[in-house]
């Protein structure tokens, strides 16, 4: 039976962090293989899990016990194993999966960047272009269709598992207009028109994104009179004005991007505007430890970053923006809302 040291101490601890790729690598293969999805509410066997997901027994048995160690299963003293709250995250069906979440964290360009985070610390800029000299939303797209499928499939996992909170958190009354700026499929937009009966509002992302726009935004959805889905990149224009502009979790790119998008946003809209900001942050967060990984990806990446509470200031502050209010939305993010000067 498999058991957990909950507090090792410091050089067992220091060992364990060095050997974070290979729990990495376990989530990542678990994920590969299906076999949260195989493990029903009945513990199975070593062997019958592997025949159900087609591997050797003793293989997965010891891939199992890594994981079991780190909470994501656990195995019962007759040798069974069954599912944790961790474990089934894992599930495809489960409301609150992150299976594609997992996969995307550890995509196989991943393993290519991380080891040379030095390098980026030390010149402050992305490595992925040394490495596959290209872009890397142009490597994704037209390299790695697999990657950008994961890559797709997280995000709308990400974006439809906050909408709700986003909703719950933003008061709409007397708004007739909101347009979402990269929002991706539009999860958080048809949230709100869910939510406001009378609300009018704009999907704006990429082509390639908005096309798979959420069922309720498109031409025959439920939301579809009351939508319109523009294509385009904030970075370059916004033509689009509203009562409210959402910006959620975009301005992680290089401070270049971040510049120009907010600037775009101040074009387009009237005196008066809300403009309310979400974001995850590096600070004031239960959620640091996958906060400031994700910083040093991105970092990797792109040759962005995530915020603390002062840098988003500060670049909104950059923007012409007023600042109000800053209040969680949810355990991992926070909304800025901030308003258009006359």
């Amino acid at each position: 039976m498999t058991t957990v040291d909950p507090a090792p101490p410091p050089p067992m601890r220091l060992r364990e962090l060095v050997f974070g790729a290979a729990c990495a690598a376990a989530v990542r293969a678990a994920a590969r293989l299906g076999v949260a999805d195989a493990l029903g509410d009945t513990p199975m066997t070593a062997e019958d899990l592997a025949a159900a997901v087609k591997t050797q027994p003793r293989t997965l048995r010891r891939l199992l016990r890594a994981l079991s160690c780190q909470g994501v299963f656990t195995e019962h003293a007759d040798g069974t194993f069954a599912h944790t709250e961790m474990s089934r995250l894992l599930r495809e069906d489960d409301p609150q999966s992150l299976r594609y979440i997992a996969l995307w964290c550890t995509e196989p360009w991943t393993w290519d960047v991380w080891p040379k985070l030095d390098e980026a610390v030390r010149s402050g800029r992305n490595v992925f272009e040394d490495v596959y000299e290209r872009e890397f939303f142009t490597y994704l797209n037209e390299d790695a269709p697999e990657s950008a499928y994961v890559f797709n499939r997280a995000m709308t996992t990400s974006s439809r598992q906050s909408a709700q909170d986003v909703a719950e958190v933003l008061d709409l009354h007397g708004v007739s207009s909101v347009v979402d700026i990269g929002g991706g499929q539009g999860h958080v937009l048809a949230s709100l028109l869910e939510k406001y009966p009378d609300l009018h509002g704009t999907l704006l992302d990429l082509p390639r994104v908005v096309e798979n726009a959420d069922p309720r935004l498109r031409a025959d959805g439920p939301l579809s009179s009351r939508v319109r889905v523009v294509p385009g990149d904030c970075r370059v224009d916004i033509p689009v004005r509203a009562d409210v502009y959402i910006i959620k979790n975009i301005l992680e790119w290089d401070d270049d991007s971040t510049r120009r998008a907010l600037a775009n946003v101040r074009k387009a809209a009237q005196p008066g505007a809300r403009v309310v900001v979400i974001e995850n942050l590096v600070d004031d967060t239960p959620s640091m430890r996958f906060t400031t990984a994700m910083d040093l990806l991105l970092l990797l990446n792109v040759g962005g970053a995530k915020h603390t509470r002062q840098s988003m200031v500060d670049r909104l502050t950059d923007a012409g923006l007023v600042i109000g209010e800053i209040r969680p939305v949810n355990a991992y993010l926070h909304a800025f809302e901030c308003t258009v000067p006359g």
